[in-house]
């Protein structure tokens, strides 16, 4: 844990929230906060609240879990491999909290080609219209029509 100790985080997550950024749980598909949102926004790690995702690159892949074609800032994920429950697969960590995100992978849509399925639980979703109130006003750009 980079930021916060353990026991802190236990008082201000859920359950779940804790299970998945700090060991590595996975959600339920189609049981989970995020998966069919439709609005507009950005995702930002429930630990570090650092801009992750943005609405603009959020897609249905019918897989039960929000999933982008790209992260917000490719310096805040770092990804590494994990070889659990007989896979190779590559892991999406936020970078300045070290939370567990979710996997990217290689069957996503133009114009990335990837995936990152992501869990629910390991986001905070903040509507357009609260991105200033909340202290992200910066990130208004991404949803600006060219």
């Amino acid at each position: 844990m980079k930021n916060k100790d353990l026991s802190l985080l236990r008082k201000e997550l859920t359950p779940i929230q804790f299970e998945v950024t700090q060991n590595n749980a996975t959600e339920p598909p189609f049981k989970n906060e995020y998966w069919n949102e439709c609005r507009q926004g950005i995702y930002v790690d429930i630990v570090s609240r650092k801009p992750l995702f943005s609405s603009t690159d959020k897609f249905d892949a019918g897989c039960g879990w929000p999933s982008f074609t790209k992260p917000i800032n490719l310096d805040e994920v770092s990804e590494k491999t994990d070889l659990s429950h007989f896979m190779i697969r590559t892991e999406v960590r936020s970078q300045s909290a070290d939370s567990h995100l979710g996997h990217v992978f290689n069957d996503g849509p133009d114009p990335t080609g990837l995936r990152y399925c992501i869990n629910s639980a390991s986001l905070k979703f903040i509507p357009l219209e609260k991105l200033d109130e909340e202290g992200y006003g910066e990130y208004k750009h991404l949803f600006e029509k060219e």
